[in-house]
């Protein structure tokens, strides 16, 4: 048992502090809280199921049209690329006191063990759902995008 234990101090992350390695990892430390503002990137998660004929990919894309949504499959690689716009404004009156805006881009690649067949693809978007059905095929055959139902 005794050769399970180590020996803690709190303060060997303060005496291996190096100024320039994992900077950013310093400003998320738990004992600054919440005092230095994060903002963290946006980024699209994924449940895939497969079944004999077919995988079902399930996307994460919250807060995106589906106007500003595009999917590639080229052979086995599938590409969802998401684009976000948000504009904030508070007034009072007729001053405005702040604007923020954002624009970006997320994207997500992944590729499955089988060869899509595109031609049978089909995507569709609902409550910030991207769900895409794609069926194997055994050819191979160049890069598509799919329209977003």
């Amino acid at each position: 048992m005794a050769n399970n234990l180590t020996r803690f101090s709190p303060f060997s992350d303060l005496a291996r502090f190096d100024a320039f390695h994992d900077f950013d990892d310093f400003f998320k430390h738990p004992f600054l809280g919440n005092l230095i503002p994060t903002q963290a990137n946006p980024r699209i998660n994924l449940d895939v199921t497969e079944s004999d004929q077919s995988y079902v990919v399930k996307a994460e894309v919250p807060g995106v049209k589906k106007e500003d949504i595009k999917v590639t499959v080229d052979g086995n690689t599938v590409t969802i690329r998401a684009e976000s716009k948000r504009n904030t404004e508070e007034k009072q009156g007729e001053t405005v006191v702040r604007s923020e805006r954002y624009f970006g881009v997320q994207s997500r690649s992944f590729s499955l063990p089988h060869d899509i067949d595109d031609g049978k693809s089909s995507a569709r978007y609902q409550d910030g759902i991207l769900e895409l059905t794609l069926p194997k095929r055994a050819g191979g055959g160049g890069a598509k995008t799919l329209s977003i139902s």
